[in-house]
C-alpha cells in the first residue's frame, strides 16, 4: 500500500529531526561498468554495530547564475546557502538539482527562453554549505553545450561534489556515484526526462544528460546501483512546469524505480512543491520546488527540503521539512 501525505499535513506536521553529528568523510567512487542485480528493493539488514542511523537531504531547483540572481554579486555565494544555518552540514549526505552547467566554456545551443550559466567560484561556497551530490539530469545543463557540460563535472569533482545524471557518454551519465558511511553503502543516480532536445541526451558516444525518455534505461541503471549499494537515491526531473501534483505517468514511472531497487527519491522541474509519498516503505518526494531561486511568487517561494531518517535495521522514514525563499537565492528553512 501507498501513503501520499497532501502538503497541508506536511506543513502542519513537519518537524526537524534531532541533529545528526556531523558524519565522517565519505569514500565515493564512480563506476562505468553497471553490475546486474535483481529487480527487488534494496534488502533491509539487520541492525548491526557496523550500521547506524543516516539522515538524507535533497534540495530541489539550485541555480547560481549570478545574472539570473543578482543577489549573488551583491552578497557573494554564501548568500544561496547562509539562511540553513548549517542545516546541511549536520546531515549525512545531501542531494540537490543543479539547475545550471557551471563553467566558463561552451556557448548556446538551445533555441529557448531561459539559458543558465554560473562561475565555477559559487562550487566552494555550495560544498562548504555541506552538499556532496549535484544532479546535472536536467533541461538546463545541456544550455552551453558538450563542453559545459563536461567541464561542470570536472570543477563538481575539484570541489569534492559528486555528479549525476550527465556525462561524456550514456554509461557515464547513467552511473551511480558511491559512498560508503556509517557502514553503508549509497549509490545515487540522476535522471531527466524534461528534454529541450534530442541532441542534449548522452548517447553512446555523446555527452548529455542521463536517459530521456528512455525509461527502460532508468529502471536499468537503478536494478545496476541496487547490485552496488546497500541504500539507492534517485533524483529525476520530471513533471509538469508550475503543477503541484504529480502526473500519473510519473507515479508509474517512480513505482517502477522502487521495484527496481530504488529507496529515495528525490523529484524536480515542477518549480511548485509536490507531495510526498511512502510506497513499499520507500519516500517519494514528486517534486521539491525552487531552492536556491529568485522569489517571484509566493507560490514559487514556498518550498522544503526532503528528509529521510534511515534506522541502523533499514527503515525509512520521510518528511518535509519547510524552507521559503525570503529573497532572491536566499532559502530559509522554516520549519521547527
Amino acid at each position: 500500500m501507498a501513503a501520499v501525505l497532501g502538503l497541508a499535513g506536511v506543513f502542519a506536521k513537519a518537524a526537524i529531526f534531532p541533529s545528526a553529528e556531523p558524519s565522517p568523510a565519505a569514500t565515493r567512487s564512480t563506476p562505468t561498468i553497471p553490475l546486474p542485480t535483481s529487480s527487488t528493493p534494496s534488502p533491509t539488514p539487520a541492525e548491526t554495530s557496523s550500521r547506524s542511523r543516516l539522515v538524507l537531504r535533497g534540495a530541489g531547483d539550485v541555480n547560481l547564475d549570478s545574472n539570473f540572481i543578482p543577489n549573488f554579486r551583491t552578497f557573494g555565494y554564501d548568500y544561496a546557502w547562509s539562511g540553513l544555518k548549517g542545516f546541511f552540514k549536520r546531515d549525512d549526505l545531501t542531494v540537490v538539482n543543479l539547475e545550471c552547467p557551471v563553467s566558463r566554456l561552451g556557448s548556446q545551443v538551445l533555441t529557448k527562453d531561459y539559458h543558465f550559466r554560473a562561475d565555477p567560484n559559487a562550487l566552494p561556497a555550495m560544498r562548504a554549505a555541506g552538499v556532496e551530490v549535484a544532479n546535472m539530469g536536467n533541461n538546463h545543463a545541456y544550455d552551453y553545450g558538450p563542453d559545459a557540460l563536461l567541464d561542470t563535472r570536472k570543477n563538481l569533482a575539484a570541489n569534492n561534489i559528486a555528479a549525476v545524471g550527465a556525462g561524456q557518454d550514456n554509461r557515464q551519465a547513467l552511473a551511480p556515484a558511491l559512498f560508503t558511511i556509517k557502514g553503508w553503502r549509497i549509490a545515487v543516480v540522476g535522471f531527466d526526462e524534461v528534454i529541450d532536445g534530442a541532441g542534449s541526451v548522452a548517447g553512446r558516444r555523446h555527452p548529455g544528460v542521463a536517459a530521456g525518455h528512455d525509461q527502460e534505461a532508468m529502471v536499468e541503471a537503478v536494478k545496476a546501483a541496487a547490485g552496488m549499494a546497500d541504500i539507492v537515491i534517485v533524483a529525476i526531473h520530471w513533471g509538469v512546469e508550475l503543477k503541484s501534483a504529480p502526473t500519473a505517468t510519473d507515479v508509474s514511472l517512480a513505482h517502477r524505480l522502487v521495484q527496481a531497487g530504488a529507496d529515495v527519491i528525490f523529484g524536480s522541474h515542477s518549480h511548485r512543491l509536490q507531495p510526498m509519498e511512502t510506497y513499499r516503505g520507500r519516500p517519494i518526494f514528486y517534486g521539491l520546488g525552487n531552492f536556491v531561486w529568485p522569489n517571484t511568487t509566493l507560490a514559487g517561494s514556498t518550498t522544503a527540503v526532503a528528509q529521510v531518517a534511515v534506522s541502523g535495521s533499514g527503515t525509512f522514514t520521510g518528511r518535509l521539512v519547510p524552507a521559503f525563499i525570503q529573497a532572491a537565492g536566499h532559502p530559509v528553512i522554516s520549519g521547527s
